[in-house]
């Protein structure tokens, strides 16, 4: 008994829409049921990916040397980079949140530049991997660009430790900026990705 060939919905001409999932003809330019613009894939999906990506690396710099928050009371004032407060925090014994500023400022922001440069490569073709790689890769991205309000958790954490009312001051330093950017161009690149072009590229590089 011989297989059915696999059929896909973009050779059929449907596509699924980007707002509500409805899969509709691609010819009919609207979802009829959100009024959402109909595509095949994302328009421009991997130039604008990239575009976001590289100016998130670009900002990612300025954000980690920078000053972050500039600290003033009685006793004078004092300028903190993201990673000189993890080791304050941490020689201070303040394990938990020296803790959760790196994994927030620098370990997601990382993760997020790298899954986000690894699948633009694989679905461009410079870059191969199996189909439970790409998936993972893509929900790991997935799961990542959700813990991007953890950032403002962290400078909520950060007021509330200096603030000491009229004898400490903190105001936010030029590196505040930049790494606002950075959460907000990868969140953008993320968003850009249409992972249809990783099943794309499969398809259309030859089995061995």
């Amino acid at each position: 008994m011989k297989s059915e060939p696999v059929r896909f919905a973009a050779d059929l001409g449907l596509a699924s829409c980007h707002t509500c999932g409805k899969l509709s003809p691609v010819k009919s330019g609207h979802c009829p049921r959100c009024g959402s613009g109909l595509h095949l894939r994302k328009p421009d999906s991997l130039a604008r990916t990239l575009a976001f990506l590289l100016g998130s690396i670009a900002f990612y710099i300025p954000a980690m040397s920078l000053p972050v928050m500039n600290v003033s009371g009685l006793g004078g004032g004092e300028q903190s980079t993201i990673l000189s407060g993890v080791v304050t925090f941490w020689e201070m014994g303040s394990y938990p949140v020296a803790i959760i500023i790196f994994t927030a400022s620098v370990l997601i922001p990382i993760l997020k530049i790298a899954a986000l440069a690894w699948l633009c490569l694989a679905a461009t073709g410079r870059f191969s991997g199996t189909h439970k790689k790409m998936a993972l890769t893509y929900h790991i991205t997935e799961l990542v660009g959700r813990w991007s309000m953890v950032d403002v958790f962290v400078v909520a954490i950060l007021a509330c430790l200096v603030r000491l009312g009229n004898l400490m001051t903190i105001t936010p330093g030029p590196a505040a900026l930049s790494f606002a950017a950075v959460v907000i161009l990868t969140m953008l690149s993320a968003m850009s990705f249409d992972p249809r072009l990783l099943w794309d590229q499969r398809r259309a590089t030859p089995t061995p």
